[in-house]
């Protein structure tokens, strides 16, 4: 248990941020939600803030029970990427990205881009970690009290 117990945190944190991400959706439309995904210019944001919020949540609970957690990692992973590159990268850009405009700040280039994407860049690693601690077996179930 005592070499489990980092993997262990790593998949509370991943889990319960995702699991509220998801729910802040649903709660909070305007500002999280569907109004948010339109201002960003993703496309059918009617349907596409409520998918998110439900694979986020769906996500985050499986990583948490530890049950098909790669898949889970997997395709929250793809839900990360996405935010990564319709919210910071045009800051790293200094310009807009197709549809993705460019937030207002003080600053912008790399290390502005890496200030504003510390939080996304820190879930990326640790959902890739819970990805590689799932043997990079999508589809594989384990209880979460179970090791290799």
């Amino acid at each position: 248990m005592h070499r489990e117990l980092p993997m262990i945190l790593i998949r509370v944190i991943v889990g319960l941020v995702f699991l509220i991400e998801g729910t802040l959706k649903f709660l909070f439309p305007r500002e999280l939600g569907v109004e948010h995904f339109a201002v960003l210019g993703l496309p059918f944001p009617q349907i596409l803030a409520p998918l998110t919020g439900a694979v986020e949540i769906g996500g985050g609970l499986a990583i948490l029970l530890n049950f098909y957690a790669g898949d889970a990692a997997l395709t929250l992973l793809i839900v990360l990427l996405t935010a990564l590159v319709s919210t910071k990268l045009p800051i790293l850009l200094r310009r807009p990205l197709g549809p993705f405009p460019l937030p207002v700040l003080p600053l912008y280039g790399l290390l502005s881009f890496l200030h504003e994407a510390r939080a996304e860049l820190c879930m990326i690693f640790a959902t890739l970690a819970v990805l590689i601690d799932s043997g990079l077996q999508v589809g594989r179930r384990r209880h979460w009290y179970q090791g290799n």
